[in-house]
């Protein structure tokens, strides 16, 4: 794991030893990672699936999954109410915070997510994707 400059450098200078290797070169676009091991794949996939944790979403990322906020009441201030309006998200004021009436698709899996997107998500507390430890 590294950066995309860094992790080819790496790898140009080991072609001399393994010519392969510079096969991966095209692959290494966006966010990767490389893992080379001699075990069983199940067992360290199953590894890498046990060692995930939640991310917040970030703008500019590619959304692996769609992204959904459910009607909840948000506990945000009535000041932030024209934030949700922005995105077409039907609100009312409930006991002095924002209540979302009903269930909205934010993000579509593929689809990048926005500066807007992102801001709104942490407001709400909502990590919708997830990173390897």
């Amino acid at each position: 794991m590294g950066k995309n400059t860094m992790v080819r450098k790496v790898i140009r200078g080991h072609l001399e030893n393994n010519s392969a290797l510079e096969k991966l070169l095209p692959h290494i676009k966006g966010n990767v990672g490389f893992l080379f091991t001699k075990e069983d794949l199940t067992e360290v996939q199953d590894m890498l699936l046990a060692n995930k944790v939640p991310a917040s979403a970030r703008a500019g990322a590619v959304a692996p999954c769609e992204v959904t906020v459910s009607a909840q009441n948000t506990g945000l201030d009535p000041e932030n109410a024209s934030f949700f309006q922005a995105f077409g998200i039907t609100t009312k004021i409930s006991r002095g915070t924002i209540e979302i009436l009903s269930y909205v698709q934010l993000i579509k899996t593929g689809d990048k997510v926005g500066a807007s997107e992102a801001t709104l998500l942490t407001m709400l507390n909502i990590f919708p994707f997830s990173i390897p430890v």
